[in-house]
Parts: C-alpha cells; sequence; structure tokens
C-alpha cells in the first residue's frame, strides 16, 4: 500500500471518529492500567463489568494489595485468567507501593516510564503501550489482534507478528496520526473488519483497502 493511500485511510478515520480513546472505563491512570492488565484474552466489556464492582471499594495500589489475592478475586472472578492476572495485579500493587512511593498513588498516579512499566508483573509491552498513550499522551502504537487483523487484511501495514506490524505502523503513520491510530484500527477490526466475515459492503475504507477477498453485504 502507498503512502497516499494510507493517508487516505487515515484521514476518512480521523472524520468519522475525531477524538477516539479507549472503551475500558477508567478514571486515573492506575484503574487504566489495571483495566489493561486485566483485558489480556477478554473482552471491554466483561472487563468494564468487574472493575465496577472492584473501584468503588478500591481502586488504588495499597487499597488493592490489601484485599490480597483471595480477595480480588472475587472481584475478577468472571474474566479469564482471573487466578493468573489476580496474583500478577498484587504484585504490582506492592511493587508500586515498595518503589514509587514518592508519587501521588492515592491518587491513581503511575509511573511514566516503559521501563518501569514493563518492570511490574502482568505488564508487557502491548499494556505499556496502550497506557503511555491513553494516560499520558504518547504515540505508541500498542498492537492487538485487532489491529494485527485489520493492518494484514488491508495491507496497511502487513508483517508476520505483532512486532513487526507496530515497527512497520511506527514508520508509515505521519505524526499527526499517531496518537490515534491504534485506537481507530481497534475500533475498526472490533466493529467493522471483524474475524470471521468482514463487513466490508458497509466499510467507510472499503475502496482504499487490499483486501483481495472482500465480503459484500
Amino acid at each position: 500500500m502507498n503512502k497516499t493511500k494510507r493517508i487516505q485511510i487515515l484521514t476518512r478515520l480521523r472524520e468519522n471518529n475525531p477524538h477516539p480513546t479507549t472503551e475500558l472505563n477508567f478514571n486515573t491512570p492506575f484503574e487504566l492500567l489495571i483495566a489493561v492488565i486485566l483485558s489480556a484474552q477478554a473482552t471491554d466489556v466483561g472487563v468494564n463489568k468487574a472493575t465496577a464492582k472492584l473501584y468503588p471499594v478500591a481502586n488504588t495500589p495499597q487499597a488493592i494489595y490489601d484485599l490480597d489475592v483471595e480477595g480480588l478475586k472475587h472481584y475478577i472472578k468472571t474474566i479469564g485468567l482471573f487466578n493468573a492476572k489476580a496474583e500478577h495485579i498484587i504484585k504490582t500493587c506492592a511493587i508500586l507501593c515498595q518503589k514509587h512511593a514518592s508519587l501521588r498513588l492515592d491518587e491513581g498516579e503511575i509511573p511514566e516510564s516503559r521501563e518501569a512499566l514493563e518492570a511490574l508483573p502482568g505488564v508487557g509491552r502491548k499494556t505499556a503501550n496502550v497506557v503511555l498513550n491513553t494516560a499520558f499522551g504518547w504515540p505508541t502504537i500498542a498492537v492487538d489482534t485487532h489491529i494485527f487483523r485489520v493492518c494484514n487484511r488491508t495491507q496497511f501495514a502487513a508483517g508476520k507478528n505483532v512486532q513487526h506490524v507496530e515497527d512497520k505502523l511506527l514508520k508509515v503513520v505521519p505524526k499527526e496520526f499517531k496518537l490515534d491510530v491504534h485506537h481507530w484500527f481497534i475500533l475498526h477490526g472490533r466493529y467493522t473488519c471483524v474475524a470471521r466475515k468482514p463487513k466490508c459492503g458497509s466499510c467507510l475504507i472499503e475502496d482504499l483497502c487490499e483486501f483481495k477477498d472482500k465480503v459484500e453485504i
């Protein structure tokens, strides 16, 4: 796909949704961090249902740590892999309290550092990218299954794995679009360019997409 076509795609997505954001519910960077950890192999809807019960009770590192693993499981047991996630979150809260006590943890502050975030249990590159982008406004691009599918299917930024796709997106997406591109592509993959049967007939970038097997509706 050439540069002109990519810019046309990004321009249309921006015109359709000028201020995209995550569908995870949060009020502070810490709440976002916990929600993103919980969202691995889970739906945003499912995570939001769990955090709606958890956050009124505990929404700071100390408060969640005080729940302990079993107490936390009570709130997140409807989410996939909740046992491992509970362990990771309690360890993450302990590290935040011990190593980042200078931050306003009681107000939901977390370190604005890729290195510090990726040192937390349950936080990989994708999670760090989401937090840095959504909470702090970094032009990072978190590649999940939706973005991976959209980029390969449309040929916007084809790659063999998520790291290849991320690297290519960082190269080919102009600066003015970098902050929002991963939200646009996630939403596009979640609601239009879906996995089993893409809704090509109602797609606003159908004429620019280079997918060879388009599905007419």
